[in-house]
């Protein structure tokens, strides 16, 4: 793609993107773009290309150290949220609920999901099918938009034995199905499809009227989210399958790290343009100083 036509495909995307939108975009066949975002840099880098921006708990495991994503608090997602509303994004702005925030009753889903939406989210994203159609109905109810999340399940991962494709089964597959359906009936203004065949994803997508968004579901979802730093290939060791990378973004920052660590060591950074001057009347005081021997 020509510099021109990526310029002229951003300006496209500029309209402000809210839940009525994406359903729109559903309805009229138009594809959806989402990725994650965890601060202010990523945020502004993201914004004016993609439809979605996702405030993930993946932060845990791509940002923070973790190996998966249930040690990430309530108080580091607002953290990151925070960072990114600042940015005020024309892309819709969703934030996960991390593990434990929406299990126990309502009235903590919706006090976590409304902190939220306080905090800048326009919506809240949970994981899981016909077990939260009550968290899911009472945050609908109280006008939080919500976006439901089926297959693989990140938070669910120790039950699951680990990051495996879902849905392989009949049981498993139409299980996923009248979740989808669920959550839709429940007032979900999206689904994310997560590692299931695509051909499941595709019947999903289908039958649903809300947007489906894949990652690792194939090409037949209304959508597709990936994570900011994989696409732009900052993370490090395995990478899923239906990982993309556009650039080997981890190669070079370290490239530019290291020549700037060159240029110090060599002494040709800071150079004079790179660095400030006194007035010229104050120049020879300064030269000429020299410290008091008294206290």
């Amino acid at each position: 793609m020509s510099e021109c036509q990526l310029n002229h495909s951003v300006d496209q995307l500029r309209e402000e993107v809210t839940t009525s939108v994406l359903q729109r975009w559903k309805r009229e066949g138009r594809l959806i773009t989402m990725t994650t975002a965890y601060d202010a840099v990523s945020a502004r880098i993201a914004d004016p290309i993609v439809d979605v921006i996702l405030v993930g708990d993946s932060v845990g495991n791509v940002c923070l150290g973790f190996d998966n994503t249930p040690p990430v608090s309530l108080a580091m997602m607002n953290h990151h949220l925070e960072a990114v509303a600042r940015t005020r994004p024309q892309a819709l702005l969703v934030a996960d609920m991390p593990f434990l925030t929406f299990h126990l009753s309502p009235e903590d889903t919706i006090r976590n999901a409304g902190g939220f939406l306080q905090r800048g989210a326009d919506a809240v994203k949970l994981e899981g099918g016909a077990k939260r159609v009550e968290m899911v109905r009472a945050l609908v109810g109280c006008e939080i938009p919500v976006m439901g999340h089926l297959g693989l399940t990140p938070q669910s991962v120790s039950l699951m034995g680990g990051f495996k494709v879902q849905g392989r089964n009949a049981d498993d597959a139409l299980r996923l199905l009248d979740d989808a359906h669920h959550l839709q009936d429940t007032g979900c203004l999206a689904v994310v499809l997560e590692g299931i065949p695509a051909e499941l994803a595709a019947r999903a997508t289908e039958t649903l009227t809300i947007p489906t968004i894949g990652i690792g579901a194939g090409p037949k979802c209304s959508g597709q989210v990936l994570v900011f730093h994989d696409v732009l290939g900052l993370t490090e060791g395995h990478r899923a399958k239906f990982v993309r990378t556009y650039t080997d973004g981890f190669q070079l920052l370290q490239e530019a790290l290291e020549r700037w660590a060159v240029d110090v060591r060599s002494g040709a950074f800071p150079a004079s343009q790179d660095s400030y001057r006194l007035p010229e009347e104050l120049r020879d005081a300064v030269a000429n100083w020299l410290p008091s021997r008294s206290i």
